[in-house]
């Protein structure tokens, strides 16, 4: 054959239909659909005979008949204003992973804080006839910019404030906050600060709360938390403030997020101050790619939201069942990962 021989064509292969499972298998065709489809009344044996030679086959059912079968998509939409998808993104892996053994797809709409790009999001999603929606956001005490309570199609609301009578869920932040100051008083520490975001942030006031209310019901003295941004150069600043005069220094710091945790450590080794030796630190969120680079490496409340998003899309899915759901605001425990910023236990 000469070396310049054009490559024989390749063609693609039809795909297999059920006419062919259903010869292979000696059913009828109604037979089959009705065992791939979990429908009808047959053996065990011969419901599992035609969905192995379906296999063995490579057959693959047409996504648009089982649709109109069944009513349904199997699709659902996940709307979010979180552009960074600090928040979203791994809430939306926990939606993914409990609805793709159900065979449905999740796709991800940023509506950014823009009421019309919000709606024309919503108008698309209706359009491809969506089974449900799942709406997130990078706070939860703030309504997506778009109007969702009237839809006739199910929404579950994670991580952003639902429409009343709606499902949402949401991470326990005071049971957090409780987790992070008790850890504390584990490991010894009695002079607790608590540096964190802005007022206006309805779980700053959450977590605050909880910090109090720890160190009241162990009889010590409760201090106002220091508010500012939710940033590195904030976690310097309250250094500044906390440190700054000769007295009686904190020998911990809960901080608000991670952000704050980590320039709370960088201002400490500063001024040399050991973490975790001399101050112990811990941060809130959990953002992997903070909290491990921050030396040392930081301790923090995960918020779960892998399995906020999970226990969303399950909600969703009771709903497009037609199941009935309980409305208002289900909170799901944060858990502490421990690193060593926060210290060991006194010996």
């Amino acid at each position: 054959m000469p070396s310049d021989a054009e490559p024989a064509p390749v063609s693609a292969k039809p795909p297999v239909t059920l006419r062919e499972v259903a010869a292979a298998a000696g059913v009828s065709v109604a037979t089959a659909s009705k065992a791939l489809n979990g429908q009808g009344r047959m053996t065990a044996e011969t419901r599992e005979r035609i969905r192995e030679m379906a296999r063995l086959l490579g057959f693959r059912p047409n996504s648009l008949a089982q649709s109109l079968l069944r009513k349904r998509s199997f699709t659902v939409g996940l709307l979010t204003n979180d552009t960074y998808g600090r928040f979203s993104l791994p809430l939306m892996a926990g939606v993914s992973d409990a609805l793709v053994d159900k065979g449905v797809s999740v796709f991800l709409c940023n509506v950014e804080d823009d009421q019309r790009l919000g709606q024309l999001h919503v108008e698309a999603m209706l359009d491809k006839r969506v089974d449900g929606i799942v709406a997130t956001g990078k706070r939860i005490d703030r309504h997506l910019p778009v109007d969702l309570s009237n839809l006739r199609i199910p929404v579950v609301y994670a991580f952003t404030q639902p429409d009343p009578g709606a499902v949402g869920l949401v991470s326990d932040d005071a049971g957090g906050a409780r987790l992070a100051v008790e850890q504390f008083l584990r490991l010894g520490r009695r002079r607790i600060a608590h540096v964190s975001g802005p007022a206006s942030f309805a779980v700053v006031h959450t977590r605050a709360e909880a910090y109090r209310d720890v160190l009241r019901e162990n009889g010590l003295p409760t201090a106002e938390p220091l508010l500012g941004a939710w940033s590195e150069a904030w976690g310097r600043d309250a250094v500044a403030r906390l440190f700054g005069k000769a007295g009686s220094w904190p020998d911990a710091v809960f901080c608000g997020n991670d952000q704050i945790a980590r320039g709370v450590i960088d201002a400490l080794r500063e001024r040399g101050i050991s973490v975790p030796d001399d101050v112990g630190v811990i941060g809130f969120d959990n953002w992997e790619i903070v909290a491990e680079a921050t030396r040392p490496p930081l301790t923090s409340i995960d918020m779960n939201l892998a399995s906020l998003g999970r226990e969303a899309g399950l909600a969703l899915l009771s709903l497009v069942d037609g199941q009935p759901a309980a409305p208002g605001i289900r909170k799901l425990p944060c858990r502490l990962v421990v690193r060593q910023s926060c210290g060991s236990p006194p010996q």
